[in-house]
């Protein structure tokens, strides 16, 4: 079969602006967590960042919508289904930051990158969709990945399983809790969200996000601000860094027609990776890194397949 003109005009883009734009992407997401671990270095907390992470980016989609004249129209139903997934990616905001607080950056991004087998799971016990062919060929081999970046049996950290898991299994468990409500807001996304326009879905997401973890922060001790220079630079960036980010995959993407392709963006571990090295002085074993390319590989696999 012929590819139509638009296809072979999508994969023209893709080709160089399209791909590279997926990879800066996928460079400031792994930066941002880096910055985040920075902030939290110094003073910072989890629900803090999540809260100037959220408003500005916010701010800045809502300028958009305004300059772009996008219709806020929403019915009942999409108002209700909107909030529903505002509030599941507050829990998943706050439970990746917290993962980052507590592992290796990488590792943290790996956690949460079992997303797709998640996404597969809520479709099923949701909707009934059976997951595909390919997602069931990918699950051992995504989690065998997942097990030797995360030494699960700690003989690369050579503290042996229960010490290593005593270390770990909180930042595992909150990267894990994470896949699974960012997998259900996708779903529902997919299924009863689709039809609003993408800016609106991320204002709307990126206001609630803001709200609820206002509301956390100052029903309790209020906001825990940077205590040094370095953790005020972690902040700024995490922040400029997100909301850059995400404004350029919801408007700029659409207009390049590699949407579609959007998989490319889960090498961030292995941007974050390199930058936590860099910048952190974080680092680990060899067969940790072969299982998170493991991991990597996997999840672009099951994205640029065809369908």
């Amino acid at each position: 079969m012929t590819a139509s003109p638009e296809t072979k005009a999508a994969l023209q883009r893709l080709s160089l602006t399209g791909f590279l734009t997926l990879l800066l992407i996928a460079l400031m997401m792994g930066a941002n967590h880096v910055a985040a671990r920075t902030a939290f270095n110094h003073g910072v907390d989890v629900v803090t960042a999540v809260v100037f992470r959220s408003s500005v980016t916010a701010l800045v989609v809502a300028l958009i919508l305004w300059q772009q004249k996008v219709s806020f129209h929403l019915t009942g139903r999409q108002q209700k289904k909107l909030l529903v997934i505002g509030a599941l990616i507050a829990v998943q905001s706050v439970c990746l930051y917290s993962s980052v607080a507590r592992l290796p950056v990488a590792l943290a991004l790996l956690g949460f990158n079992t997303y797709p087998l998640t996404t597969a799971l809520w479709a099923r016990l949701l909707y009934g969709h059976r997951p595909e062919r390919a997602v069931l060929w990918a699950m051992p081999v995504l989690l065998l990945g997942l097990a030797l970046a995360l030494d699960v049996l700690g003989a690369a950290s050579g503290l042996g399983a229960a010490q290593h898991w005593g270390q770990i299994g909180v930042g595992v468990a909150y990267a894990l809790a994470a896949s699974a409500t960012f997998g259900l807001a996708l779903v529902i996304t997919q299924h009863e969200a689709a039809e609003v326009d993408g800016r609106l879905r991320t204002f709307t997401t990126m206001a609630t996000v803001a709200v609820l973890a206002g509301v956390v922060a100052f029903s309790q001790s209020g906001l825990h601000l940077p205590n040094a220079p370095l953790g005020w630079w972690g902040l700024g960036a995490l922040t400029f860094l997100y909301g850059t980010a995400f404004t350029i995959m919801f408007t700029v993407l659409p207009k390049l027609g590699v949407v579609g392709n959007s998989a490319i963006m889960n090498v961030e571990p292995v941007f974050a990776l390199v930058l936590a090295w860099a910048l952190l002085g974080q680092s680990i074993a060899m067969v940790q890194v072969i299982g998170a390319l493991v991991v990597v590989a996997t999840v672009m696999w099951l994205g640029l397949r065809k369908r």
